[in-house]
């Protein structure tokens, strides 16, 4: 099954005169023991006297409703927020809201049954549901991930050990009641304190030690019955502000330089794909791809013409590169293994460090790199203005013969954008079109089972980072590699807590595009699936869903090994 994306334009019908409404938001601040809650600081104490830090706070908030002086609650249709500490989310605005005064405020912890339920690949790109923004669905197994707390904690002992409560599953989901006088005669603003210290503490206090470090929400779990009890208690009303900022309109996204005759793009992914939001600026066209294709496989864009974006992202290699580092102009060696170029279109960030915030940014980067092409752009927009052939290309892609760098970005993004893959064994099998072979099978219970001895689940974790059809959740970690003199994000961002993280690729076609890890350490499957067995190496910003193996990783046997590999070429494309 495919969804097809096609530009379009909206009929706009005429509206009924609204009612007398107003905007609610509600803001989140997030506390411990009614201090300032800060991401990676190892300050904090629970009741059993652990000290603890958090690295990752994200939760679900749905099914907004008021409670009128009489009683009788006012559900806000529709409302729903993704709140995420360390994405910087935390409020919500909620429009056309009955006017009136309100004696409570009402909200629930997780979806309800139906929409836990539901296909979530229906949804739009920028919904607070869609598994693409928020990382908290577990697509194959089902359900969204209600509540995500991880962090870092350590007990009598020195050593610093990790945890990772994941609270979901329909039984789970927890409401929220908050007495507040909320006038809503005019646009109004809760403020709501959410005490991560009443969470772990009351009324019924967890030990990671004790009680256990991980939980995944399975029937009958201690972790999260305690979590479920505690949550009422973990929030309350703040103050109420009598009004909230001046709501701005955002102007109207204009696509840039959009040609008066063009051809819609038939961009083709999975249905089991959540939505992606694509650059409503750069609307997707058959002219503007084929140019980005041109541009792609052209030397051109190489000071001494020896080299094009292809020569590194080989298309028979899963537009990676076979080499464990890239070959520059002048045989200049790279420091880092090409990245797979496909399913762009649901990232935010690129590179392995994530220092692109587009595609069109990352696009220009390795021509201007000394180390690779070592180009500048006044220089490739000269040498393509010189070519008939650009002049046609670029007058079709964006009504102009005039050739500019922007427009370079603009047309590589087009193409980048149009590399899809969806169609492997594994998803051919989904569909009860192809059959999975016995250590194929075993492989995806492994990748798709936690490792939690507690609850008797011995399986190989790899979901956590690698989930969904997507096979990632496109975010940061360190993935505990021998540390080198790379440092990953933090050379980005320069905090601390992102020393060693990088980018988690994609596992489609990963069979096809050895060698592995950013600077190509590994050069095959059974060498990667070796390492998260025993070769983990132990840090401060080892992630915690690794940090809560034992020593050295998951110690698999050889025969789970082999399965995890039989499983993993099941994802190469035909």
């Amino acid at each position: 099954m495919r969804h097809l994306i096609r530009i379009a334009a909206i009929a706009l019908g005429l509206c009924a005169p609204a009612l007398p409404a107003a905007t609610l938001e509600v803001a989140v601040r997030h506390s411990f023991n009614g201090e300032p809650l800060l991401l990676d600081s190892l300050r904090y104490a629970n009741a059993t006297g652990e000290t603890l830090s958090f690295t990752r706070i994200s939760y679900l908030l749905t099914g907004f409703a008021l409670e009128r002086d009489d009683g009788a609650w006012v559900e806000i249709p529709g409302s729903r927020a993704w709140m995420d500490v360390a994405a910087h989310r935390a409020s919500a605005r909620f429009a056309g809201v009955p006017a009136g005064r309100y004696r409570a405020l009402r909200f629930h912890i997780g979806p309800d049954t139906a929409t836990n339920a539901a296909d979530p690949a229906k949804l739009p790109g920028d919904d607070p549901l869609n598994p693409n923004l928020n990382g908290l669905h577990w697509s194959w197994q089902g359900g969204y991930i209600f509540l995500a707390m991880e962090g870092r904690y350590r007990n009598a002992a020195p050593d610093l050990k990790a945890y990772t409560y994941h609270l979901a599953r329909d039984p789970n989901r927890v409401r929220i009641s908050l007495a507040a006088m909320i006038d809503l005669t005019h646009d109004a603003t809760a403020l709501i304190d959410f005490d991560l210290g009443a969470l772990l503490n009351a009324p019924r206090p967890l030990s990671f030690e004790k009680d256990g470090a991980a939980t995944h929400s399975r029937d009958g779990d201690p972790v999260a019955a305690a979590l479920v009890a505690n949550l009422p208690s973990a929030f309350r009303v703040a103050k109420i502000l009598s009004a909230t900022p001046a709501i701005s309109q955002p102007a109207p996204i204009k696509p840039l330089y959009l040609p008066e005759k063009f051809t819609p793009y038939r961009f083709t992914m999975s249905g089991t794909f959540p939505v992606p939001d694509l650059p409503r600026d750069n609307p997707l066209i058959e002219e503007r791809v084929a140019l980005g294709r041109a541009l792609f496989n052209d030397t051109a864009l190489s000071r001494d013409g020896t080299i094009a974006c292809a020569s590194c992202h080989q298309s028979a290699s899963a537009f990676s590169d076979p080499r464990r580092y890239s070959i520059g102009v002048q045989n200049q060696v790279g420091k880092r293994h090409a990245m797979p170029l496909f399913n762009l279109a649901w990232k935010t960030s690129f590179f392995w460090d994530g220092r692109a915030p587009s595609l069109r940014a990352q696009a220009l980067v390795p021509i201007q790199d000394p180390a690779e092409m070592n180009e500048t752009l006044d220089r490739v927009t000269a040498k393509l203005a010189a070519s008939p052939t650009y002049s046609r290309l670029f007058s079709a892609a964006f009504g102009s013969p005039e050739i500019t760098a922007e427009k370079l970005g603009l047309a590589l993004e087009q193409y980048l954008l149009s590399l899809t893959a969806y169609e492997s064994k594994f998803d051919l099998a989904m569909r009860g079109k192809a059959a999975l072979s016995d250590d194929e099978k075993r492989g995806f219970e492994l990748f798709m089972t936690e490792y939690d001895p507690r609850t008797g689940q011995l399986g190989a974790d790899c979901f956590h980072c690698h989930g969904g059809p997507l096979f990632s959740d496109h975010q940061f970690h360190n993935n505990g590699l021998a540390a080198t003199d790379d440092e990953g994000r933090y050379g980005v961002t320069h905090l601390e807590p992102d020393r060693g993280k990088f980018a988690t690729p994609g596992l489609r076609n990963v069979a096809r595009r050895p060698p592995y890890m950013h600077d190509g350490r590994f050069a095959t499957l059974e060498e990667v699936v070796a390492h998260y067995s025993t070769g983990i190496h132990r840090s401060p910003t080892l992630d915690p869903n690794l940090a809560k193996h034992p020593q050295g990783g998951l110690r698999l046997s050889a025969a789970d090994q082999r399965a995890l590999v039989a499983f993993l070429k099941t994802l190469t494309d035909h």
